[in-house]
């Protein structure tokens, strides 16, 4: 045979295998993006937020009907469990439901006020006791209630709170003086989270913790606090049973506010302004709060839903989907409908799970990375189903190259852009630029960072561990009707369905934006189960830190 003929057609053989095999593996992408419709979104959609369901609350009867449909859904499409031999993962919890006919009394030197239980105020206890009770507990007003160093504030100096309540302001200091440079301006940072305060309060040995709510600045109206306090509450259980926390965490509403700073001498409108000012210290109001919060107990449990597509090649390494799968039940007190579908919220990434499912076992060739499918419980009730699985993880934090978040979905109609929220945070950034530019869109900051999403959903929990979490939202750029229109159903959304009886299936919502949504997190998580390489946070972020120790130690062993 001719050498140089057999030399030239050897590489002419292999580049033509190279090229059949990329146009192979993008029909098999295409087919498996095409598969991801939104008659098949909408159809799981409707079932998990129909009143069958009954609101889908954790330990009831509607978490058996959701994730064992969620097991049999998963097992259609051929996935394995993902917790050993299990599709579930159990999360040991407590349920405390507070006697609703409670009453906070503040008393001066004066008088005496009573503020009514849910109207007025929400007061609850995460610590696993039958009775709690603030006895003319001295109240301060501890500004925001941070302490940073990192921005040289700290609320609580000098101070000793210790058997006393606190009461303090939603957001941060950044909020309220719109400065870029201070804190992060309009962004909430965590020290605006309302978990944050009461965690921050119970370090400083305060016994009753009292947030005042705003609108604005909560990013919710006082009906959210009110659905969302009161009736039964899920907590994990800590092994001093939660007894490090406060006695008593709860809210009060701003016309209460007004009424304790009035009691106590002083002038809210302008005590506010003056705590967003450095040098601004802490105010013992003079006034005296007593409340008794009789609890129902009762031992609870409630499940992950786990499944697994394993790897080909490296099965050790993950990228993990999730969706809360909870919402929040039955409310037999309220007159008419007593059902909180959750549509929306969250039955809508519920549902993107199976459709993301089903796509990936569209591949002929499977992926290098295992991809787990994780359906978290009691995102409702403080992210419960997330914190329990970042802790305790069926993937190695160090092997799991990235957890992509998914809660509430495009409603509203096909969009230019999509949103990232926390943009900036880690080079993920950079995989959804690329799946973008596929699609024509482009990508941008979250436009109502004042709102804290970021720590406000089912990521934050692996974001805590190092894990390098992406949480995407809908852009606001609809394809037809622009910005302005966007950003108004979505603000209307808030005021009249979120976390509400309301936020029902509708057939009339257009779910194409949803499907480019999805589409574009396929994208994100195939290349990332294609790779080799781990994403991290970026510099100057606070999860950074414990990313790279988490990597370090995995390559010691």
């Amino acid at each position: 045979m001719n050498k140089k003929y057999f030399s030239t057609a050897i590489p002419l053989v292999l580049l033509a295998l190279f090229f059949f095999g990329c146009a192979k593996k993008d029909q098999e992408l295409k087919a498996a993006l095409e598969s991801i419709t939104a008659e098949e979104l909408s159809r799981d959609v409707e079932i998990l937020s129909s009143d069958e369901f009954e609101g889908r609350s954790p330990d009831s009867k509607g978490e058996e009907k959701t994730i064992n449909f969620l097991k049999e859904e998963f097992l259609k499409v051929g996935l394995k469990p993902g917790n050993g031999e299990s599709f579930f993962q159990e999360l040991p919890m407590v349920e405390i439901t507070a006697d609703p006919v409670t009453k906070l009394e503040i008393k001066s030197d004066k008088k005496s006020m009573h503020f009514a239980y849910g109207d007025e105020f929400v007061g609850v206890t995460l610590r696993v006791v039958e009775k709690v009770s603030l006895d003319d507990s001295e109240m301060i007003f501890v500004g925001y209630g941070i302490v940073a160093p990192e921005y040289d504030w700290n609320d609580y100096e000098g101070l000793d709170v210790r058997g006393k309540t606190v009461v303090m302001l939603v957001n941060d200091p950044g909020f309220a003086t719109k400065d870029p440079e201070f804190f992060k301006g309009r962004a909430m940072t965590y020290y605006g989270r309302w978990t944050y305060k009461f965690e921050e309060a119970a370090r400083q040995g305060a016994a009753g913790v009292f947030i005042i709510h705003e609108t604005e600045p909560a990013a919710y109206p006082w009906g959210v606090v009110k659905n969302g306090w009161t009736g039964p509450q899920f907590y994990l259980i800590s092994e001093d049973k939660n007894l490090s926390r406060c006695a008593v965490e709860g809210w009060v509403t701003i016309e209460t506010a007004h009424k304790i700073f009035e009691s106590a001498g002083l002038d809210y409108d302008e005590i506010k302004p003056a705590a967003a000012k450095r040098g601004f210290k802490s105010i013992p109001l003079g006034l005296k709060a007593s409340v008794t919060l009789i609890n129902s107990l009762r031992q609870s449990k409630s499940n992950n839903v786990i499944a697994l597509l394993p790897g080909a090649d490296r099965a050790d390494e993950c990228i993990i989907y999730m969706a809360h799968w909870d919402h929040f039940g039955i409310d037999s007190t309220l007159e008419g409908d007593q059902i909180f579908n959750g549509a929306l919220d969250n039955a809508t990434g519920t549902a993107a799970l199976i459709e993301l499912a089903e796509a990936f076992k569209m591949l002929e060739s499977l992926p290098s990375r295992s991809i787990i499918f994780l359906a978290t419980t009691a995102e409702e009730q403080g992210l419960l189903g997330s914190q329990y699985y970042a802790t305790h993880p069926v993937c190695p934090t160090a092997k799991t190259a990235a957890a992509i978040n998914m809660d509430a979905l495009n409603i509203y109609g096909k969009m230019k852009d999509i949103t990232i929220i926390g943009y900036g945070n880690s080079e993920l950034d950079d995989y959804v630029k690329a799946a973008a530019k596929e699609q024509g869109r482009r990508v941008r900051p979250n436009p109502t960072p004042e709102k804290g999403s970021f720590y406000r959903s089912d990521h934050f929990p692996f974001a805590k561990q190092g894990i390098p979490a992406l949480y995407t939202s809908s852009g606001i750029d609809h394809v037809e009707h622009g910005e302005d229109w966007t950003l108004a159903r979505k603000e209307k959304y808030t005021a009249e369905n979120y976390h509400k009886p309301s936020d029902e299936f509708n057939p009339n919502w257009d779910l194409s934006g949803a499907i480019d949504d999805l589409r574009l997190l396929f994208r994100v998580g195939y290349k990332l189960s294609m790779e080799s390489t781990f994403p991290n946070w970026k510099e100057g972020t606070e999860f950074k830190a414990k990313r790279d120790a988490d990597m370090e130690a995995a390559k010691k062993k």
